[in-house]
């Protein structure tokens, strides 16, 4: 999709820091860290969101959630790291192209959410 800033990262024309990348998806630092460590990996098949993807998905989004440690540990978060995926308009996602966000650094986290 030529109009998804995720798919333009993917053809190369918009620069990213890229972390890893293979031939299912691209991982890259976030250009507006909320962490130390603030990796964003997509798949480089355009996939709007979670609640979009199909059954035929399951392989790269498996290997998405497999590639967390990896990728934790190498960009500075050894000891442990969160995986948010923000989903549809509730979830907050501002991108509609899937994405996991990859969060840690040195320090705790902090709390998941904000009890009501």
């Amino acid at each position: 999709m030529s109009d998804c800033i995720f798919c333009r990262i993917v053809a190369g024309t918009i620069p990213a820091k890229k972390v890893y990348e293979d031939g299912d998806v691209l991982a890259f630092n976030d250009i507006n860290p909320a962490r130390p460590v603030h990796v964003l990996v997509i798949p480089k098949k355009h996939i709007t969101s979670l609640a979009t993807a199909a059954p035929e998905d399951t392989p790269v989004l498996g290997h998405m959630l497999a590639l967390a440690n990896r990728v934790a540990t190498e960009q500075g978060s050894p000891d442990g790291f969160r995986v948010i995926i923000n989903t549809g308009r509730v979830g907050n996602q501002e991108v509609p192209h899937l994405h996991i966000h990859i969060v840690g650094g040195p320090d705790p986290v902090g709390p998941m959410l904000k009890r009501l």
